[in-house]
């Protein structure tokens, strides 16, 4: 006959003054089942990394504090990246696969056009990024979004070195545009462009064009300027 309380061996058997806190599933914030850890992978690694640049950038990453945000050790991470710039390749590489590719069109120009922008786009969402492009980067979505490019650009009639040009002036004129716009905008002080401009203004003898053309007034938007000047380079395109 039972008493409702089994007994199943053991050293400490149940007194008769047992509480809630004796018994492991009645404890407050008890898990009723086992807590189930998201195995360490490389695409959990890279997703973290990611956000810890984004918070942080890249002068302050390291792999100890990218560990303590996955909680797990700095050895269980170098299992899957064999060192920090191996890492800082593969979160560029995925923060530009969040460039879409542009569905293919009549407009060579339209097409190129909306694939740079996504791309300024996607940089400037990652601020540290612009100065990692200048590393060597053959990761999937640099090669695919960098293959649309060039596809795309033979369809106005490049080819050979004025492929290659071209190519690689699209590419510098986004990434300096985004470094620019990047360091500008991490700046703390939100008058420094007035600052700029006094300063220049204060020497226009020395200076008498930029002190009248605006060169750091913020007369216009760096989305603007961006725009404009893709347009100029987009307009010595061949027809096709």
């Amino acid at each position: 006959m039972t008493t409702g309380r089994p007994h199943t061996g053991g050293t400490r058997p149940p007194s008769a003054d047992a509480g809630a806190d004796d018994v492991l599933w009645l404890r407050s914030g008890a898990e009723r089942s086992p807590r189930r850890v998201a195995p360490l992978t490389l695409e959990r690694i890279v997703t973290a990394a990611v956000a810890e640049l984004d918070a942080h950038g890249a002068e302050r990453l390291t792999m100890r504090r990218l560990a303590q945000r996955l909680g797990v050790t700095s050895t269980a991470l170098y299992w899957h990246v064999a060192t920090k710039e191996d890492l800082l390749d593969l979160a560029v590489d995925n923060i530009v696969g969040e460039v879409s590719i542009p569905q293919p069109g009549p407009d060579p120009r339209s097409a190129v056009r909306s694939l740079l922008v996504g791309w300024r786009a996607a940089m400037l969402a990652h601020p540290w990024s612009p100065n990692l492009l200048g590393r060597p980067l053959l990761g999937p979505n640099v090669l695919a979004r960098t293959e649309f490019l060039q596809a795309t650009l033979t369809r106005t009639g490049l080819s050979g070195a004025d492929l290659a040009a071209t190519s690689r002036l699209l590419s510098n004129f986004v990434i300096g545009a985004a470094m620019t716009d990047a360091t500008w905008r991490r700046l703390d002080d939100p008058t420094i462009a007035e600052k700029a401009q006094a300063h220049i203004v204060g020497l226009r003898d020395v200076y008498p064009t930029l002190s009248t053309s605006g060169f750091a007034e913020g007369t216009w938007s760096d989305d603007d300027l961006f725009g404009l000047g893709l347009e100029r380079i987009l307009s010595t395109l061949p027809r096709p």
